[in-house]
């Protein structure tokens, strides 16, 4: 099993509220959840130089285990997010050890 943390964008409707404890919920049934939350804001900060803006378009992340990527976006269907019509962007968290 590898590791992928789905993002969700701010860019499409509104998600319900409601659909969060449900899909959620599905997601922890499967055993494949690993965390998650909102984004909240914050800063940038470099070492020299200037620091690029936070990325603001990232509202929210969720932690999952599975077995390649197109079971990572299997996943997908029922996030709030990805069904008012936003984007779920998927990306693999490589081990290093």
């Amino acid at each position: 099993m590898k590791d992928y943390i789905l993002l969700m964008h701010a860019d499409g409707a509104a998600a319900n509220p409601d659909q969060w404890l449900t899909y959620l919920n599905g997601v922890r049934e499967l055993g494949v959840f690993e965390g998650g939350s909102a984004i909240g804001g914050g800063e940038t900060v470099r070492k020299d130089g200037v620091a690029v803006a936070t990325t603001r378009h990232i509202s929210g992340y969720i932690r999952v285990r599975a077995a390649d990527l197109a079971a990572a976006k299997a996943l997908v269907p029922g996030n709030p997010v990805f069904e008012a019509g936003g984007t779920v962007e998927i990306r693999e968290l490589p081990r290093t050890d």
